[in-house]
């Protein structure tokens, strides 16, 4: 039996750090390789961590509700073959664990402090993270005695951290409202927009939960950033529904899975971002990185409400077949919390299908570093001029809106429009006679 020092591995471009959410085996456990061993969560998403070999728990390094940085060692494993490159460091694992408890990773606060009136518990803990919290928001020593602690060991979480200022702001607020109402409404006045929010008696005040607050904060950071300008176009899709009506069963035999409209948009989009490489770009105010990848993002509506963007790597390189089965895929492990941060990284451009929702037309907002996204809306049966050499005349066809919204500070109109004219005009010159 040898020693495996099993370190928090890469999770994703610009990922630095992670929070241990739940340790999935104990000390003492047997584990198997690929099975999982620890669930974390980063600013992105959350993720399960499989073990790497088969063989024991031999030591936990780190807690649940620990901050932990990338390549950091998290656990130690009894395992029967060591990996060569790992010869070294089984070697001065002693050393390593003795330097990991030097590192600040997990901070006690001073006992004392200059110009302050007494001496806080040095029995509290905090980690880096939930200090920067502390620093930023102002709390005095005098609060942190207040704080109530979660986390192993007496420790102070950022939940905790969360939680108290929730109830401090709350607070201060109803006192401040009690004083100027005497009726069953308290006004409640947000600091950052001049609104004012009125809670009545029998209200429902509903915390929205970690992934709507990222959320949140990325479509606002996207408005703030990007000037929005938003395109329209209508498309034919009668042969495509045709099409799909004619195959679906088929696939679904074959392929034990659905055969939906989504891989065919894709390609009619692939073909159109290689006729306008200006769209598969980003832009950081000075800079345009003309991406040489085309990675498309799906957003995703999950079962509790949220929203998320997978991504489809290369989606250039991948037949209609392979593209179907990789949406399928993507989209199966979205709403199964089976992502993994890689997933959702190095998107180039996005698609949203709001006509899932029976939705005609919509104006999304673009996906941060992204100039460009479309919504593609319900397919509905219309009343149309269709044009013949031997005239024209009035049929019944499947029509679709494609909304296209895209960033002016560095795409203008005639490429934003030009753009998804063209993936119609794909979409409308789809054949009926496409293999899957």
């Amino acid at each position: 039996m040898a020693d495996y020092t099993f370190v928090l591995p890469e999770m994703g471009e610009g990922v630095m750090e992670a929070t241990i959410i739940k340790w999935a085996k104990l000390e003492g456990d047997f584990i198997s390789e690929e099975e999982e061993i620890v669930e974390v969560a980063t600013d992105k998403v959350d993720s399960e961590i499989p073990s790497p070999h088969k063989g024991k728990i031999k030591k936990l390094l780190v807690k649940e509700g620990d901050v932990v940085k990338i390549g950091s060692p998290i656990a130690i494993l009894e395992i029967e073959k060591p990996e060569d490159k790992i010869s070294v460091a089984v070697e001065n694992l002693s050393k390593e664990i003795e330097t990991e408890k030097t590192k600040p990773e997990i901070t006690k606060i001073s006992q004392s402090h200059e110009n302050e009136s007494y001496k806080i518990d040095s029995s509290i803990i905090f980690s880096p993270l939930v200090k920067s919290i502390i620093s930023k928001e102002k709390i005095a020593n005098e609060e942190i005695q207040l704080i109530p602690t979660s986390g192993l060991g007496n420790r102070i979480t950022k939940d905790d951290v969360f939680e108290y200022l929730k109830n401090r702001t709350k607070k201060e607020e109803i006192k401040s409202a009690i004083l100027h109402e005497s009726y069953n409404e308290v006004e409640l006045i947000s600091s950052n927009f001049d609104s004012t929010v009125k809670i009545s008696t029998n209200d429902e005040i509903i915390e929205i939960d970690r992934m709507r607050n990222l959320i949140s904060n990325h479509m606002t950071q996207s408005k703030n950033t990007a000037v929005h300008v938003t395109s329209f176009v209508e498309a034919d899709m009668t042969n495509i529904v045709k099409w799909r009506e004619q195959n679906k069963e088929i696939y679904k035999t074959r392929e034990n899975e659905n055969l939906t409209f989504t891989p065919i948009i894709l390609t009619a989009v692939i073909k159109a971002l290689k006729d306008y490489p200006m769209l598969n770009i980003s832009f950081d105010g000075r800079n345009i990185i003309k991406k040489k990848a085309i990675n498309i993002g799906i957003a995703t509506a999950l079962p509790n409400g949220n929203l998320i963007v997978p991504v489809i790597k290369n989606a250039d390189e991948l037949s209609l077949l392979e593209l179907s089965k990789k949406i399928n895929q993507l989209i199966f492990r979205a709403r199964n919390n089976k992502l993994q941060p890689a997933d959702i990284t190095e998107g180039t451009y996005t698609v949203s299908n709001i006509g899932t929702f029976g939705n005609l037309i919509g104006t999304p907002i673009i996906n941060q570093p992204q100039v460009a996204i479309l919504a593609v809306g319900a397919i509905k049966k219309k009343a149309s001029v269709i044009e013949t050499p031997d005239g024209d005349y009035i049929g019944i066809r499947q029509k679709m809106f494609l909304s296209h919204s895209y960033d002016h500070r560095i795409i203008d109109g005639m490429l934003g429009g030009s753009f998804v004219l063209r993936v119609a005009e794909y979409l409308e010159a789809f054949d009926k006679n496409t293999m899957i």
